[in-house]
């Protein structure tokens, strides 16, 4: 099966489309219907008390991740969701504070 791969470039893909999955969880499960997705990022863009909110929700698909390769002993997976999830926190805060 793939996810029994121990690789660092597979946990870096696992950690980059964790909380993009998440995020999309959150769209469909709290706005659903009431506005598109293209309207959804666009508010993300422009209210970045949400997307602090939600980057922090999308993260937790990344921790429950990690947290399942280092029980089973996948350490190179388990540090490429590490990788991923500092890229992706830091890209989070240098968007909210440069952009």
């Amino acid at each position: 099966m793939i996810f029994k791969k121990d690789d660092l470039k597979f946990g870096i893909l696992l950690g980059l489309l964790g909380p993009l999955f998440a995020m999309l969880l959150y769209y469909f499960w709290v706005f659903g219907r009431t506005i598109s997705l293209t309207e959804y990022f666009y508010v993300l863009r422009t209210n970045k008390q949400l997307l602090t909110a939600i980057s922090s929700i999308s993260l937790l698909a990344n921790a429950i991740l990690f947290t399942i390769y280092i029980n089973t002993h996948r350490d190179k997976t388990a540090k490429g969701i590490f990788v991923a999830t500092l890229m992706y926190g830091i890209f989070v805060l240098i968007y909210k504070l440069v952009i």
